[in-house]
């Protein structure tokens, strides 16, 4: 993971709901054991592909919600501070929506 010089020194946008993420991210971890446990008791494949699809789901939630957290926080805050870190905060999320498209 990398950080640049102005993420250490601001809290990330998800710092109000740290615990909320960490939560849902277990529950994740969870799933995906639970996911490689069936695979270890040769479940039927349609059932391991539907767990699959529910853990994409929950991931894909997680990542909407940090998303949503760094344009209400990070980006917005940029934009405060000058029309040049407002732009480098809208393409980070412009690349990270790309990201998330594309998985």
């Amino acid at each position: 993971m990398t950080t640049t010089a102005d993420e250490t020194s601001t809290p990330p946008g998800y710092s109000d709901t740290k615990e909320a993420q960490l939560k849902r991210l277990r529950r994740i971890e969870g799933q995906v054991r639970g996911i490689a446990r069936m695979v270890e008791n040769d479940t039927y494949c349609i059932d391991v592909l539907t767990q699959v699809s529910a853990a994409t789901r929950a991931l894909q939630a997680v990542s909407l919600g940090l998303l949503e957290e760094h344009v209400a926080h990070c980006v917005v805050d940029a934009a405060r501070e000058s029309d040049e870190a407002a732009a480098v905060k809208v393409d980070e999320v412009v690349a990270a929506v790309t990201r998330l498209v594309r998985s």
